[in-house]
C-alpha cells in the first residue's frame, strides 16, 4: 500500500496537479483517490484498481514524451551526477539543484519513508561510517543526520565543538579533511564560518554534506522544508506554484531561509512576504535572485500585515551568535507568531513552519508554544521528514538509492503510529 501511495503522490508531483485536478484527469471521484492515498492501516484505505494504475502510467509516459521529445530516448544521467559539486558527490549548496533533480530526489525520499517511520528496516549502508564534524553546537541536525545514517545500516563517529579538534592546535582545514577522509566514508560538517565547508570538500573526494556554514546555507534543511510543504499541500489540494510564502524573523543571518528561498525560486509565480525589522532584512543578492525568476517580493516590518493571506508562514529565531557587536533594533516581542494573531489574519489551512530550535519562553519573539495543539503547526512533521530526506541524500551520494526498496524487511520491534501524544493525523501522511 505504501508503494501505491508513493506512486500516486509521485504522479501528482510530476504532472503538477492537485488532488481535485488529478482525480478529474483520471475520471474518478475525489473520494476514491483519497482512499487510495490513505495509509495501509486505515480502515478506509482501498487498493487502486490495476486498470487505474496502468492509466496513470500511460499518462506519465505520454507527458514525458511531450515534454522531452526526442531527448526522452537519451539515457538520463544518474541523479548524483546531476547534483554534484565540481564533479564530486557532495552537497554544499541548494544551487546544485534544479526543479527536475529536486523532484527526482523527492521520489527517493518517498521510498525512504517506511524506514524513517520505523515500519521497515534496510542495511544498504552496512559497514559504512559517517564522520559527523560539528564545530558549532547542534542537537537536532547532528542527531537527525546520525539517525538517518544508522537507519540505512551505517555507523557514526560523532564529534561536537571546536576544542575537541586538532584545528584548535593550528591544524588546517585541508589536513583535517584529508585525515578524516581516511577514517570515514562520508563527512557531514557544520562550521561557524561561511565557505568553510566548501574548503573541507575541496580537500577530499568522499561525499561531504554541508550541515550549516555560518550565515551561509543549510541545504538539507531547505530540502526537507520544501518536501514538507509539498506533502502538506498534497493533503490540502494545493500546488507550490502560485503560493504565498511569508518569512518571519532574522532574514539577514538565518541560513535556513537563505537556502529555502533559493529552492522555492525554482517554482513559478510565487509571492514572498518578508517580515523583519530593517536591521534583519534579507540580503540584497537573494532579493535579486528571487526577482530574476519573476516572483513577487514584499517587505514589511508589520507582522500582522505580512501574515495576512499567506499559505505558508516560515518563522525563524534570531541568530544571536551571528552578531558581532551589532545592535538588534526593532525586533520586539511584537514579532511573536502567536495563536490569537494566526487565528485573526491567517487562513484555516495556512501551514506554520520553523527550522527549530524555537524560543518557547513567554513573550519571546518567535513561534509561540500556544500553537502546539493547532493542526496548522507543521514543525514536528518537518523534523520527522528530515530523517527520510537525509537518508535519501546519503543513499544518492553513496549510490545505493536503487537498492533500498528491494532490501527492506519489516521492523522487528513495535513502534507507535504517532510519535508524539499531541500529533495530528492527516490523510495519506500518517
Amino acid at each position: 500500500m505504501s508503494q501505491q501511495q508513493d506512486f500516486l503522490r509521485d504522479a501528482m508531483r510530476r504532472l503538477n496537479l492537485t488532488r481535485d485536478a488529478f482525480s478529474a484527469r483520471l475520471g474518478v471521484r475525489r473520494r476514491a483517490l483519497d482512499t487510495w492515498l490513505l495509509p495501509a492501516d486505515s480502515s478506509e484505505s482501498r487498493s487502486m484498481p490495476e486498470m487505474v494504475e496502468r492509466f496513470v502510467a500511460e499518462i506519465l509516459q505520454h507527458e514525458s514524451r511531450n515534454t522531452d521529445g526526442a531527448a526522452s530516448n537519451a539515457p538520463q544521467r544518474p541523479l548524483v551526477q546531476r547534483i554534484s559539486a565540481e564533479g564530486k558527490p557532495q552537497l554544499l549548496s541548494v544551487s546544485q539543484f534544479d526543479r527536475d533533480s529536486l523532484e527526482d530526489l523527492f521520489r527517493v525520499v518517498d521510498v525512504m519513508q517506511p524506514v524513517a517511520r520505523r515500519q521497515k528496516v534496510t542495511r544498504v549502508l552496512e559497514g559504512a561510517v559517517l564522520g559527523s564534524l560539528f564545530f558549532e553546537a547542534s542537537t537536532r541536525t547532528r542527531v537527525s543526520f546520525g539517525s538517518a545514517f544508522c537507519r540505512l545500516g551505517g555507523s557514526v563517529c560523532d564529534t561536537t565543538g571546536f576544542t575537541f579538534s586538532s584545528m584548535a592546535k593550528g591544524e588546517s582545514i585541508y589536513d583535517t579533511s584529508r585525515v578524516m577522509s581516511g577514517y570515514v566514508d562520508v563527512l557531514v560538517v557544520r562550521h561557524p564560518e561561511q565557505g568553510s565547508v566548501a574548503e573541507f570538500a575541496r580537500a577530499t573526494n568522499i561525499p561531504v554534506i554541508n550541515a550549516g556554514d555560518g550565515p551561509g546555507e543549510h541545504p538539507s534543511q531547505a530540502i526537507l522544508d520544501l518536501y514538507t510543504i509539498q506533502r502538506e499541500f498534497s493533503r490540502l489540494g494545493k500546488l507550490v506554484d502560485g503560493t504565498h510564502v511569508a518569512m518571519v524573523g532574522d532574514l539577514k543571518y538565518g541560513r535556513t531561509v537563505h537556502s529555502l528561498i533559493k529552492l522555492l525560486s525554482l517554482y513559478r509565480n510565487l509571492k514572498f512576504t518578508l517580515i523583519a525589522p530593517a536591521s534583519l532584512e534579507m540580503p540584497a543578492h537573494l532579493l535579486e535572485l528571487v526577482a530574476s525568476h519573476g516572483h513577487v517580493i514584499e517587505q514589511t516590518p508589520s507582522l500582522e500585515d505580512g501574515l495576512r493571506g499567506a499559505d505558508v508562514v516560515y518563522a525563524t529565531r534570531i541568530q544571536k551568535e551571528r552578531f558581532a557587536g551589532e545592535e538588534i533594533e526593532g525586533y520586539t516581542p511584537e514579532f511573536q507568531v502567536r495563536k490569537a494573531l494566526v487565528d485573526a489574519v491567517c487562513k484555516p489551512d495556512t501551514i506554520l513552519m520553523h527550522p527549530l530550535p524555537r524560543d518557547g519562553r513567554p513573550g519571546a519573539n518567535d513561534l509561540s508554544v500556544d500553537l502546539n495543539h493547532d493542526p496548522r503547526l507543521a514543525i514536528f512533521r518537518q523534523t520527522d521528514n528530515g530523517i527520510a530526506v537525509r537518508m535519501a541524500l546519503f543513499a544518492v551520494l553513496l549510490g545505493v538509492e536503487h537498492q533500498v526498496a528491494r532490501s527492506m524487511r519489516d521492523a522487528g520491534w513495535r513502534s507507535p503510529s504517532l510519535v508524539g501524544p499531541d500529533d495530528a493525523v492527516f490523510d495519506g501522511l500518517d
